[in-house]
């Protein structure tokens, strides 16, 4: 064996190993897209979005209405916060409500439908009645309930026909009678028809629009054909054309579609441009919370209608999106619990709650971007209200009620346990221990015990 210059013998090196490639990386966007679907898949996925959403956009419409209603006080001379605690004081009353309809059972829900419907209907009529009825704005749409508070029965005509609707397709469906035209539309479209009129007798087409949207959702959930959704949507667009044309004031809001300035020729449009130019002034993280220049008596309905757009001056276009963002994930978890759901009641329910937030959240966006007309409703949980934000977070309530009566969603609430907490076992004095999910290892037995 050769020696090295040191007269030792050279060390022995071992061979190299052939490096082996590992498993390739995979790439984060595809596992953060994996675990995304995983997370929007979950059994309390549709109960999540229902109640997180819902609490979101209430809690923020709540500060947009402090924000924006303070001039409009002081300029009646009343205290800063007026509009923003009488609001609050609903949102109480609201959640209330909403506690209830979420923790009743179905079938106590299909019990209120005609009682709702019934009480509804006789306020409805009240509002007709001299010296009960008040007009606000140039619409007898409200009933006078002493000092400063007042009652929109068309707001609770919402839910009437949601629920009453739903109860009378679900009957209908369990002695299959829905593949006849005659019991899809009889008495559904009349019932229907007549709470419309009770509405525009009082000169609010925007809650007609609402009413609308719900009944034609209904008919749709319902497997209505496709000739007998088109004839009825005919008829609608008839007679929503005659009374447009036969009112200024409602001709005057359709003349100002896409004005850019205050006085288009002969007509007004001074309240569709100033919103857009709160809109435009906003930028991408708006001008500050508080901030608005519009709501100093240049925008009327600033804390009503016309909310979204002092949103859009204070809080920008992050602001804005970050509603539309809550009022989509609301949108869909109803889609989803109306989908999933075996009982025609819940679908139907769920379906009409859904069609009625997110067109009436349409509506009232599309007019305030200028895309729609001024249609005079509130936006949902957001705008300010106590008529239209009571029976809205009952609806809320109702599709936490059928998120919750899912068999994965009843299964996995059931198995939920407090993370922090104690138990002690009755008749024991040992020592207590942790409630967790985990199963503990079966106690090891001696060899010789059976």
């Amino acid at each position: 064996m050769p020696s090295s210059r040191t007269g030792r013998p050279p060390v022995q090196r071992a061979a190299r190993r052939p490096v082996v490639p590992g498993p390739p990386r995979e790439n984060p966007l595809r596992i953060l897209i994996v675990r995304a679907r995983r997370a929007w898949d979950r059994p309390l996925t549709a109960y999540y979005l229902i109640l997180g959403g819902s609490l979101l956009i209430t809690v923020l419409g709540l500060v947009m209405v402090y924000s924006a209603s303070q001039i409009t006080a002081l300029q009646m001379s009343l205290p800063g916060s007026y509009f923003f605690r009488k609001q609050l004081l609903a949102a109480g009353i609201g959640a209330v409500l909403l506690l209830a309809a979420s923790r009743m059972p179905v079938r106590l829900h299909r019990a209120l439908a005609y009682p709702i419907l019934a009480g509804a209907v006789v306020l409805m009529a009240l509002v007709q009645v001299p010296g009960i009825g008040v007009a606000v704005n140039g619409n007898q749409n409200w009933i006078a309930l002493g000092g400063s508070f007042q009652l929109q029965p068309s707001e609770f005509g919402k839910l009437a026909l949601v629920l009453w609707g739903a109860d009378l397709l679900a009957r209908k469906q369990e002695k299959r009678l829905l593949t006849q035209w005659k019991h899809m539309l009889v008495p559904l479209v009349p019932a229907a028809f007549m709470l419309l009129g009770l509405i525009m007798l009082g000169g609010d087409m925007g809650t007609a629009i609402i009413l609308t949207a719900i009944l034609f959702g209904l008919l749709w959930l319902a497997g209505a054909p496709t000739r007998l959704f088109v004839g009825v949507l005919s008829v609608a667009a008839v007679l929503g054309a005659i009374l447009i044309r036969t009112s200024p004031n409602r001709m005057a809001r359709l003349a100002c579609l896409g004005a850019t300035e205050p006085q288009a020729g002969p007509v007004d449009c001074w309240q569709a441009v100033h919103g857009i130019y709160a809109l435009a002034s906003g930028g991408i993280f708006g001008s500050g919370l508080g901030a608005s220049v519009e709501k100093w008596g240049q925008l009327p309905e600033a804390h009503t209608d016309f909310i979204f757009a002092i949103t859009g001056e204070e809080l920008g276009l992050a602001g804005t999106l970050s509603v539309l963002a809550l009022f989509a994930a609301l949108g869909y978890a109803g889609i989803r619990v109306a989908g999933r759901t075996e009982d025609p009641f819940v679908r139907y329910a769920a379906g009409g709650v859904t069609t009625w937030i997110t067109a009436q959240a349409v509506i009232n966006i599309g007019a305030v971007l200028g895309l729609l007309p001024i249609a005079g409703v509130p936006l949902p949980l957001f705008s300010y209200g106590g008529s239209a934000l009571l029976p809205t977070m009952f609806a809320i309530g109702l599709l936490i009620a059928f998120a919750r009566e899912d068999p994965a969603a009843r299964m996995a609430l059931a198995m939920r346990q407090p993370r922090f907490g104690k138990k002690r076992v009755r008749g024991s004095q040992g020592p207590r221990r942790w409630n967790t999910m985990r199963r503990r290892a079966p106690v090891a037995r001696s060899s010789g015990e059976r």
